[in-house]
C-alpha cells in the first residue's frame, strides 16, 4: 500500500495534462472574446481582400 501511495505522489503525468487542458481552455476563451469584439472588422478585412482578388 505504501508503494502505491508513493507512486501516486511522484506521478505527475495527470497534472501536466490538466495544466495543458487549462491552457487550451484559456486560449479558446481569449480567441472567442477577440472574435466577438473584432468579428465584424475581421470579416470586413477578409471580404475586402476577396473582392480585391476577384476584381483586380
Amino acid at each position: 500500500m505504501g508503494q502505491f501511495i508513493d507512486r501516486l505522489h511522484h506521478q505527475e503525468d495527470g497534472q501536466a495534462m490538466v495544466e495543458y487542458a487549462l491552457i487550451i481552455a484559456l486560449v479558446a476563451i481569449v480567441v472567442i472574446g477577440v472574435l466577438l469584439i473584432f468579428g465584424k472588422d475581421i470579416s470586413n478585412v477578409f471580404n475586402n481582400a476577396a473582392n480585391s482578388v476577384k476584381n483586380p
